[in-house]
C-alpha cells in the first residue's frame, strides 16, 4: 500500500512540475502529508503483525475496514492534487475546503489509530498458576525463616495453675522446657512436655494450653493423700497413686480427720490404696487407723481400729470383698466390738477381746513361767553335772599322783 501511495505521488509531481511558487508549496505541503500517512500506515502494519494472533474477528474486520478507509482518503487526496492544478482561484477555495476537510480526516484517522491500538497480550492462568506455587512457597519460607531468626521464635509466658503440694518451679523443672526453646516447639511437641510434667510423683495429669500470642497455660492434677504413714512423731503422705512420700509434713498442716497406716513396706502400701480405692467414700471417712496383725493362717492380715472404737481383721488382699460387710453388721453390734474377718465372718465385744487377751496373756506367762523353770532346772543340772566332772577328776589326779609315788618309792 505504502509503495502505490508514493508511486501516485511521483506521477503527480512530473505531471504538474510547471506550476507555480504556491502550487509548488501546495504540492509539497501535500506529499509530505501522504508521507506521513504512508509512515503511519507502515506503523499500524507493523502493530498488526506483532499481534499474537488471539484477536477476535470483530477487530479483524476493524482492520479491513480501516485500510478500506486509508485508500479512499489516499485516493481523494489524489484527486483533490489533480483538481487544484485546473486554476489558482478553485484551487485557493478548494484549499481552505480541503484543509478543513484534512483536518477532519486527521481527526478521524487519529482516533481510529487510538481504538486500533493493540490490546495488551494476556498471560496464560496456567502460568500464573506456575508463578504461585513456586512464589507461595518461597514467601512463606522467607517469613518462617525471619521469625525463626527473631527473638520473638523463644518468647514464653508460662503460667502454672493446680499446684497445691507442689510448687510452679517443681513443676517447670519437671517439664524441661528451657528459655532458649523455641515457641514452634512446644506446639508441636506438647504431648512430649506433657508426659515429662507428669515424672513429678505428685501430678496426675498435666494439659498445656497455648494462648495467641505467646501465653502457655500448664493445667496440673494432683493425686490426693488418702492416708498418712505414722512414725513415732512424723506423717508422711501417700498419695492415691500407691506413692509414699519420703518428707515427713508438718503436724500443723495436717487435717482434723486422717487415716493412719502403721506399715510402710511400699508393697503392701500399694495394695492398701488399691483395695482402698475400690470402697465407697462413707466407709472409708470411718476408719480411723491400719496396722499389720498377721497370724499363722493369714500373713497379710490386718486390723482397722475405727472412729467408733469397733476393729475389724481383714485380710489385705480381700478388704475390699469383706469390708463393705461391717455396713451391713455395725446396727447389729451393742457395744464396741471386733468383727473378725480372717475366715468367715463373726464378731464379739471389746470386754471379750479383752478376756481372751487376758488369757492368753496368762496361757503365754505360764508358758514362759515353766519355760523358765525348765531352763533353770536344766541350768542346775548343768551345774551339779559340772561339779561332779570336776570331783571326777580330781579323784583321777589324785590316783595318778599316787601311782608315781610308789612307783618313785620302789626305785
Amino acid at each position: 500500500m505504502s509503495k502505490d501511495k508514493k508511486n501516485e505521488g511521483k506521477e503527480i509531481l512530473e505531471e504538474f512540475k510547471e506550476l507555480s511558487e504556491w502550487q509548488k508549496r501546495n504540492q509539497e505541503y501535500l506529499k509530505k502529508k501522504a508521507e506521513e500517512e504512508a509512515a503511519l500506515a507502515e506503523e499500524k502494519e507493523k502493530e498488526r503483525q506483532a499481534r499474537m494472533g488471539e484477536e477476535s474477528e470483530k477487530s479483524e474486520d476493524q482492520e479491513s475496514e480501516t485500510d478500506q478507509e486509508d485508500e479512499e482518503s489516499a485516493k481523494e487526496k489524489s484527486e483533490e492534487k489533480v483538481e487544484s492544478s485546473e486554476g489558482d482561484k478553485e484551487e485557493e477555495e478548494k484549499e481552505e475546503s480541503g484543509s478543513k476537510e484534512k483536518e477532519d480526516q486527521d481527526k478521524k484517522l487519529a482516533k481510529k489509530a487510538t481504538k486500533e491500538k493493540p490490546a495488551k497480550a494476556k498471560i496464560p492462568g496456567l502460568h500464573i498458576l506456575r508463578a504461585f506455587t513456586i512464589l507461595f512457597p518461597s514467601l512463606l519460607l522467607l517469613i518462617v525463616s525471619a521469625y525463626l531468626l527473631s527473638p520473638y521464635a523463644t518468647m514464653k509466658d508460662i503460667h502454672i495453675e493446680g499446684t497445691v503440694q507442689t510448687t510452679d518451679d517443681d513443676i517447670r523443672q519437671a517439664s524441661g522446657i528451657q528459655d532458649s526453646d523455641y515457641t514452634i516447639n512446644l506446639l508441636l511437641d506438647k504431648a512430649k512436655y506433657e508426659e515429662q510434667i507428669k515424672s513429678n510423683y505428685w501430678v496426675e495429669s498435666a494439659q498445656l494450653v497455648y494462648q495467641f500470642p505467646t501465653k502457655f497455660t500448664i493445667k496440673v492434677k494432683e493425686y490426693d493423700i488418702v492416708a498418712y504413714y505414722v512414725s513415732g512423731e512424723s506423717h508422711y503422705p501417700i498419695l492415691s497413686s500407691g506413692q509414699l512420700e519420703t518428707s515427713a509434713v508438718s503436724l500443723v498442716s495436717l487435717p482434723e480427720t486422717y487415716l493412719s497406716v502403721f506399715f510402710n513396706d511400699s508393697e503392701q502400701i500399694k495394695t492398701f490404696v488399691s483395695e482402698l480405692a475400690q470402697i465407697s467414700p462413707e466407709l472409708k471417712a470411718a476408719i480411723q487407723k491400719v496396722e499389720l496383725a498377721p497370724s499363722k493362717v493369714t500373713s497379710d492380715l490386718i486390723r482397722l481400729t475405727m472412729y467408733d472404737t469397733d476393729e475389724v481383721l481383714v485380710p489385705l488382699s480381700e478388704m475390699s470383698k469383706k469390708l463393705p460387710y461391717y455396713s451391713k453388721i455395725k446396727p447389729q453390734l451393742s457395744e464396741p466390738s471386733v468383727v473378725d474377718m480372717e475366715a468367715g465372718i463373726y464378731s464379739y465385744t471389746v470386754a471379750d477381746k479383752l478376756i481372751m487377751e487376758a488369757e492368753e496373756r496368762a496361757k503365754k506367762e505360764a508358758i514362759e513361767a515353766e519355760k523358765k523353770q525348765k531352763e533353770e532346772e536344766k541350768k542346775r543340772l548343768e551345774e551339779q553335772q559340772k561339779k561332779l566332772e570336776e570331783e571326777k577328776k580330781k579323784l583321777e589326779e589324785e590316783s595318778n599322783r599316787n601311782q608315781t609315788n610308789q612307783r618313785s618309792s620302789r626305785r
